[in-house]
């Protein structure tokens, strides 16, 4: 969005707010009022600000708008909702007001519930916002998922895969949290690694430094990575260069055969290299043809080819929306991102109307679909009533 009609369309929305909070605040406490409008106007300014800080030469300024106008619209988006939330309620107090004021019955209840929910507002959107932060800001739990597989080779019993995706490594997701995740995942131990998508946010030469750790993650058979769309706002080309030569095995609409055996060594039992496989595939973003023709994602595509007898194949896919096409394609697990779970409340309860599947582990047709809700996290450093995650996937007979 153009910066003027978004700082016009952020004063309205400000002082809307305003409008509806601060005469029932001024009717207790004046102070209370005009902490309130300079919390506002702060945040009307700040949040545009905010947005177009990257385009400064400084970087200690560009730093301290960036944080102080995402940290704003993160406040200000719960603030929002919040308000409206009161005006509905407000809205239907009214009607049996109404009703009292016909029948000469004194209605003074209605106010101690307009300045009770104004002083309400601020503090529960306040509370929201520092609790989500802290959520943000913490290194991703581990959740544990075991995966039913129909006719899985012994071999491939508690085969495992740790899933990150949505990291979002940009303006304020730098080296330090990245190494925290690199770290944690690791710690795991798993067959694989999988990074499902959306790993930056700006453009190679800003962020190689930050994103340098993955190069350490451990695992083995090794790192795979997939497109997401926010690669294709950074320079996709660019990026699945540098993963690359950082050690990452980037799949384009193709897929790699991981021959796995029990115990990953000498005397292991013995394989059946026609039949006890993982073919591991893995898509461009669902959306990157709309950038670059060649990529569009294709899971028919990245299948071909592989072998007829393999009893596991496994794709990763940014989008949950690739699903219909994996199933077809014949797929028995996909490991998808994109959505943050909704990232926080009360978003969570939308991102069905945009994506099949909102989080955790699904089931289309003979397709199991697992969706991570997010490493990181995109835009305000906020998460509240979603948390962030690694995912711990262990495939198990069904």
């Amino acid at each position: 969005m153009p910066v003027i009609p978004f700082l016009l369309l952020s004063v309205v929305l400000h002082g809307w707010v305003g409008w509806r909070l601060a005469p029932a605040l001024a009717s207790v406490s004046a102070t209370a009022a005009i902490w309130l409008w300079v919390l506002l106007i702060a945040s009307a300014l700040l949040m545009p600000l905010g947005l177009m800080a990257r385009r400064l030469k400084s970087g200690t300024l560009t730093a301290v708008l960036t944080w102080a106008g995402l940290l704003f619209m993160g406040l200000f988006s719960t603030l929002l909702v919040l308000t409206l939330l009161r005006d509905g309620v407000l809205a239907l107090a009214l009607v049996p007001a109404v009703v009292a004021g016909f029948a000469g019955v004194d209605a003074a209840w209605l106010d101690p519930l307009q300045i009770g929910s104004a002083e309400a507002v601020p503090l529960l959107a306040l509370s929201a916002t520092l609790w989500g932060f802290w959520a943000a800001r913490r290194t991703a739990r581990v959740v544990q998922v075991d995966v039913p597989i129909a006719g899985l080779p012994a071999t491939l019993h508690g085969f495992s895969v740790a899933q990150i995706s949505d990291i979002h490594v940009g303006p304020t997701i730098r080296q330090a949290y990245v190494q925290r995740i690199v770290a944690r995942v690791n710690a795991l131990g798993a067959d694989m690694v999988a990074i499902t998508g959306d790993l930056v946010d700006g453009h190679v030469d800003d962020l190689r430094q930050h994103v340098a750790p993955l190069a350490t993650l451990s695992s083995t058979h090794g790192t795979f990575f997939v497109t997401g769309n926010h690669e294709y706002y950074s320079g996709a080309h660019a990026w699945v260069d540098e993963l690359r030569r950082l050690g990452i095995q980037v799949l384009m609409n193709e897929h790699r055969v991981l021959h796995h055996e029990a115990g990953h060594g000498a005397g292991c039992a013995t394989v059946d290299r026609d039949t006890e496989m993982v073919v591991v595939a893995g898509v461009a973003d669902f959306s990157a043809h709309h950038f670059d023709e060649s990529h569009r994602s294709d899971p028919a595509a990245a299948m071909a080819g592989a072998p007829a007898g393999a009893r596991m194949r496994l794709l990763l896919a940014h989008q949950p929306r690739s699903a219909p096409a994996a199933a077809s394609a014949g797929f028995d697990l996909q490991l998808s991102g994109h959505t943050h779970g909704g990232q926080f409340w009360p978003w969570m309860h939308f991102v069905k109307f945009q994506q099949p599947f909102t989080a955790g582990l699904h089931r289309l047709a003979d397709l199991w679909v697992y969706t991570n809700r997010g490493t990181g996290y995109w835009g305000p450093p906020k998460r509240f009533g979603v948390s962030s995650e690694i995912t711990h996937l262990r495939l198990v007979p069904a």
